[in-house]
């Protein structure tokens, strides 16, 4: 769990996926248009995969991926990020993370 609470701070934004789940990609489209460039971690690369999807469940996540933080806390998977977008309240959490340039 303390490799994920690493990896998760190390960026404004970080999402963890697998390259086969249509809902990571879908997360990390959302995040793009919102002028956000996320870092990504392919788990399914990481010789870990098992123990970060199981340190990711522990966390709190409603499923291993996607799974998102921002600012190096948990905000939740795609249910938890699609709720706070749809509310208004993705873009006020995001905004230290947006680019001007983008």
């Amino acid at each position: 769990m303390d490799r994920v609470m690493r990896m998760s701070s190390e960026k404004g934004v970080v999402i963890f996926t697998k390259s086969s789940c249509c809902l990571c990609y879908a997360v990390q489209i959302l995040f793009r248009d919102l002028r956000v460039q996320p870092t990504i971690h392919e788990i399914e690369n990481d010789p870990d995969c098992r123990e970060i999807e199981k340190a990711l469940l522990r966390l709190g996540c409603s499923t291993s991926v996607p799974a998102v933080f921002v600012g190096g806390k948990l905000v939740g998977s795609t249910n938890e990020v699609m709720s706070l977008h749809l509310s208004g309240s993705l873009v006020p959490l995001i905004k230290p993370y947006q680019s001007l340039l983008y």
